[in-house]
Order: C-alpha cells, then structure tokens, then sequence
C-alpha cells in the first residue's frame, strides 16, 4: 500500500465496535482490569487507546517496530537522551534547532552527557571526532536553519563501524519524503507540532525505533519521564497527518518556485535550498522524494530585516514552520536566540539570515508579498531614490 493511502486511512477499521470512521477521543485515565485482568489499557500515562493508534500510524509511515508520541518534539527530544549517562559523548549536526542546543548545552550537560558539533557532511571529521565514550549521532538533515543534507547511508555505515546508535530528527523531511530507518537509522524523532500536524494547532512530538530491545527501552522511559500525548492532541494529529501527501506536495512546489524567485533577486545574497547544492541534490535523489517545504536566504545587509518583516502581507513573522501557512522567522532573535553570537555567527546563522516555512497558499500572491516587502525595505533603508 502507498504511502498517500496510509496517510488517508489513519484511524479507520480501528472502532470495529461502532464502526466509527475515525478513531474516537478516549479522555479516561483509568480502566478497570475487570475479572482482575487488564484489558492492555491500565492509566493513561502508560497507555491511550487514543494515542496508541497514533503510535502505530508513525512506525508504520516510517518503517520501524514501534511509535511512541510525546507532548512536545522537546519532550521526544528528552525522552530519547534518557538512554544516555553521566560521561556519555554525542556528536550532533552542527547548526541546530537553537531549542536543542538549549537542552543539550544547559540541561544535560549538567548531568555529564557532553555533545560535539561536527559538519555532518564531513564523513572524515565525523569519524575523527569520535571518542572512546561516543555512544550516538544526533543528526538534523536537513539542518535548521542552514539546510544542510546528511548522507545518511554513509554516516550509518560509520555509525555500525564503531557500533554508535544513529539519531535522526526527520521533522523538515517527514516520513512522505524521506524514511531514515530504511537507510540504517536506529531512532527518528519528529517534531509532529510542524509538517505532521500541518495546522499550527496541535504540539506534539513522536519517536519511532528499529529493534525491539531498544524499542523497550524507549517505552520505559516513555512511561518513567511521563512526557506522553494527550488523547485529543493525538486526535488532532492523526487529522492533519491524513493530508499530509497533498500538502507536502504544494509545499515542495512553493519552496522551489520561490527559492528561485530569492535566487534572482537583488536584494537576496544567498539562498539556502537542496536543489541549489549540487552534493546535497544528489544525496536527496538517492535517499528522499523531494526538497521539502524550507528555505533559507540572507539579504545584503542586517539594516534590511526589520523593514523588511515589518511590510509583510501575506507572510506571517513567527517562530514555528510546517503549517498550511507561510511563516519568516529570524533565527537571530527567535529560535536560535540561546544560541551564543559567536557561535551562531561561526556556523552561518547571521543577523541577515531569514527562514521561510513555505505554505500552500499561491505562488502568485507568496512572491509578489516577498517582491513589495523587499522593494519597500530598500525604499525605507535607501531612500525611494534607490533604484
């Protein structure tokens, strides 16, 4: 079966009693074990009819043995290094999500897990960062907000080599685009709030595992840290993922046609989109569907930014990506805010970088709100004379 109709049966043939069509809301917290016997379903945190189905759903879309759903793509984050100790080293994708840095570098570094950041394309300064106490890598691909793409096939075969569990966070992919398990991946997380959920109205998280001890593992932690879903958060996640094929699709043609539009423009001094990468379009040829839905650009200079934001119409100005709408987030200031300067400055994440979640309104009216923002800005930053 395809994966355009998995995605539309979700929830369905799963109420046999009442033959509902979709998987109904089960708010209990508690079920009698009646004759003294549980009926699989004991308290809430441990287990929900509700979010069971949805677990199922995502390790069936992404190809592995078992789904776990949690309250936040953070929580599934947390949840997941609950598998590492004191003295454990990981290597992780150099720019990152800033609320990941945020929790790897203030809160598990002072519990003794200690990260590298590497330039995951680099297999060889890869390898040469490993350490006796390695034990996983932690992979954004591609990477927020530089769009960055991992060869995953050849950093798992690294990652076997020195016998280091794989760790992919396949939120900017999502399972209709790439399945990071088939490729030899150990875990994938998702922050299902984003392309998932695909509405801006639900926050939720979800991992998904291949083996079954490690599987066990993660459902232990699951239900010991207790960062689980909750019933009617897992039903508005199964809802927006049903239409998660189409939308995908119009996201990947709305990035394209407007990474572009940004290409040529004048204003824009650089964009950020696999296809304008030649190693990162071959890899994505072999191991994805597609682009996906986001981009990356940074303008001539810093002075245009605020102008800039400040003349969008169709655009909104906001930190979250993934929903059926058009949001620009400056990660200087929003989500890679935790990020030190010098640090974000390093790896690319400048004070001229925009990030731009492509939604599925019409590629008409996204370019023509970018085209007047940018025509305005400079009118404002040089004086209407400039041209």
């Amino acid at each position: 079966m395809r994966i355009e109709t998995k995605l539309a049966q979700i929830g369905t043939k799963k109420a046999r009693t009442t033959g509902s069509i979709n998987f109904p809301i089960y708010l209990a917290t508690a079920y009698e074990h009646i004759g003294g016997v549980s009926t699989g379903y004991d308290y809430a945190r441990s287990s929900n009819p509700t979010r069971h189905i949805l677990e199922e759903s995502i390790a069936m879309l992404e190809k592995g043995d078992a789904g776990f759903a949690c309250s936040s793509g953070m929580a599934a984050i947390q949840t997941i290094m609950g598998l590492f100790s004191q003295g454990d080293h990981l290597i992780v994708s150099m720019d990152l999500y800033g609320g990941t840095y945020r929790l790897f570098e203030q809160v598990l570094n002072r519990y003794g897990i200690q990260f590298s950041y590497v330039d995951l394309r680099d297999i060889k300064a890869v390898e040469e960062a490993i350490q006796p106490q390695t034990k996983a890598l932690f992979i954004e691909t591609p990477t927020n907000p530089l769009m960055h793409v991992t060869d995953l096939q050849a950093i798992t075969r690294l990652s076997k080599q020195y016998q280091l569990w794989t760790i992919v966070d396949n939120t900017f992919m999502t399972p209709y685009l790439l399945n990071p398990l088939e490729l030899g991946a150990n875990i994938v997380i998702h922050s299902a709030t984003k392309y998932l959920g695909g509405h801006n109205d639900v926050l939720a998280g979800l991992i998904v595992t291949k083996g079954d001890e490690l599987s066990e593992r993660v459902r232990f932690l699951q239900q010991s840290i207790g960062a689980t879903l909750s019933p009617m958060d897992s039903y508005l996640l199964m809802r927006g993922m049903k239409t998660l094929a189409l939308r995908m699709e119009r996201h990947q043609a709305n990035a394209q046609g407007l990474a572009h539009f940004l290409k040529e423009h004048p204003l824009v001094d650089e964009v950020f989109f696999p296809e304008f990468d030649p190693n990162s379009k071959r890899i994505l040829s072999e191991q994805a569907k597609g682009y996906g839905g986001m981009l990356s650009f940074r303008v001539k200079e810093a002075k245009l930014v605020q102008p800039f934001l400040e003349q969008l119409q169709v655009f909104t100005f906001a930190e979250s990506l993934g929903g059926v709408e058009s949001l620009l987030t400056y990660p200087a200031t929003q989500t890679h805010a935790d990020v030190p300067a010098d640090i974000r400055q390093k790896v690319g994440v400048c004070d001229r970088l925009l990030r731009v979640s492509v939604g599925v309104e019409h590629i008409e009216d996204l370019e023509q709100d970018l085209a007047q923002a940018l025509q305005r800005s400079e009118e404002i930053v040089y004086g209407s004379e400039s041209k």
